[in-house]
């Protein structure tokens, strides 16, 4: 079956992979745009796995005030070169997690962050509630609800082809300790 272009161009704007990633996986799933997006997903999520173990000694501080004064971010996000650095994608990633950061104000940075002592006493959909409100890479994406920043950080690995991590940030609130 051929996979039209629109079909293609359609995939390309949802998962924001490559045109022959997107064609590719629209070949495989038989046209269905759904499958299509999961076996993506798969492969992004493989990719990942993958460069987990790279070291990550490059990167950018992304600096975020919102206006009014009232509200800053420091974020620190580490990549493995200089060159995904500079990278528009790259950058257009720290400063919408600097951005989510400011407008959530999470307390932590993935879920194992977080004090058992603070979780003991939650069931099990209460602890994933919290983990969606206080952890970033559990909670949904501010300027796209469908996806976590964790899924934006995978497809920006995918993407770019490089171990990154979010490795830490700062939010700063005037009179806030």
């Amino acid at each position: 079956m051929a996979v039209s272009i629109e079909l293609i161009k359609e995939l390309r704007v949802l998962t924001s992979a490559s045109v022959s990633d997107c064609k590719m996986a629209l070949d495989e799933a038989k046209g269905d745009l759904r499958l299509a997006s999961e076996l993506l997903k798969k492969r992004g999520l493989d990719i990942a796995a993958k460069k987990a173990s790279r070291a990550a000694n490059q990167g950018r501080i992304e600096a975020y005030v919102h206006l009014g004064n009232k509200i800053g971010v420091l974020l620190e996000v580490n990549c493995e070169t200089d060159f995904v650095a500079r990278n528009e994608e790259f950058m257009r990633f720290t400063k919408d997690v600097a951005l989510q950061i400011a407008a959530t104000a999470p307390k932590f940075l993935k879920r194992e962050d977080v004090d058992e002592e603070t979780i003991k006493d939650f069931n099990a959909k209460e602890k994933e509630d919290y983990y969606k409100i206080h952890c970033l890479l559990d909670q949904p994406f501010i300027k796209d609800d469908k996806k976590t920043i964790k899924d934006y950080l995978l497809s920006v690995i995918a993407k770019m082809g490089e171990n990154i991590i979010v490795k830490r940030f700062f939010r700063f609130r005037v009179g806030e300790e």
